[in-house]
């Protein structure tokens, strides 16, 4: 229990929880706005419609209406961009946290429910928890890294449950059949409507991708170098299979950033930042 505890509350540098919530807020607003929007026009569905999930039957959530939707639409864009700043972290940060969920419950109470939605939820949850932090704040916090480890172990939960949801839904034969193949006819793009020219890659594939979900958690006790490739990897993965059927994970894409030295590549941007502008206020005919 020590060492779970310890590796739990492993400390980590704050400026990775800042950067992370800036990239974090900085997705809701783009996310509100432009990725997931059912939410928006579900304010004018008849409220027949309107199948509560479990939140919305323990909070007695009632059924959307236009102003409920304006409000939680427009109030998580102004709430993101407040938390932006870095101030007041926990009230900012809890406030588009209790709005975005609402939102999205919006979404979801008329039809299907993602499940690439879960972690972020922990993150929105969670990261406001550490308090102040800055962008080149260079001290550890033990709340930090709770906050930082249960992102990454949420998201690593995502692909873990979900070979273990292919198995007990659809069995063995999810691996076994035409599964992507049926997804490639469905909303293939061109780049992968030559796939089904030599449906074996596709089988090869489903394998690929459960064995790659069923060994997620093995991140964990990977090397630093190691656990950036299986990072740049999983991308890699979501690139192609948005190039082939345009699906994407997007949420679950930023919290994948936990488990990267966001500071470093902060820093090194900043520093990048400063030398062109110093370049470019150089005056003219200095040394270049």
């Amino acid at each position: 229990m020590s060492r779970l505890w310890g590796w739990l509350f492993t400390p980590m540098p704050l400026a990775r929880v800042a950067t992370l919530r800036l990239l974090v807020f900085a997705f809701v607003v783009v996310d509100v706005l432009g990725l997931h929007t059912s939410g928006w026009y579900h304010g004018w569905a008849d409220p027949v419609w309107y199948e509560p999930l479990v939140m919305g039957r323990v909070l007695h959530l009632p059924a959307a209406t236009v102003l409920l939707v304006q409000v939680l639409k427009w109030g998580c864009v102004a709430a993101a961009l407040a938390a932006m700043t870095g101030r007041a972290p926990r009230l900012l940060g809890w406030t588009v946290a209790v709005g975005w969920v609402w939102y999205q419950y919006v979404a979801f109470s008329y039809g299907k429910v993602d499940h690439d939605r879960a972690d972020f939820v922990v993150a929105l949850a969670l990261l406001p928890t550490v308090g102040l932090a800055h962008l080149d704040d260079r001290r550890r916090s033990e709340a930090a890294g709770l906050a930082l480890r249960a992102v990454q172990l949420a998201a690593v939960a995502t692909y873990f449950l979900s070979a273990w949801a292919k198995v007990r839904f659809g069995g063995w034969d999810w691996v076994n059949s035409a599964t992507m193949v049926r997804a490639v006819v469905r909303r293939g793009t061109p780049w992968a409507q030559w796939l089904l020219e030599a449906p074996w890659t596709l089988h090869a594939f489903q394998w690929v991708l459960f064995t790659a979900e069923l060994t997620s958690p093995v991140i964990f006790v990977l090397s630093e170098r190691w656990r950036r490739r299986v990072v740049a990897a999983w991308f890699v993965f979501h690139a192609m299979t948005y190039a082939a059927i345009t699906i994407a994970f997007w949420p679950h894409l930023v919290m994948m950033l936990a488990f990267l030295p966001l500071e470093q590549y902060a820093a090194r941007l900043r520093t990048r930042l400063a030398r062109r502008e110093e370049r470019s206020g150089a005056p003219v005919g200095s040394a270049g």
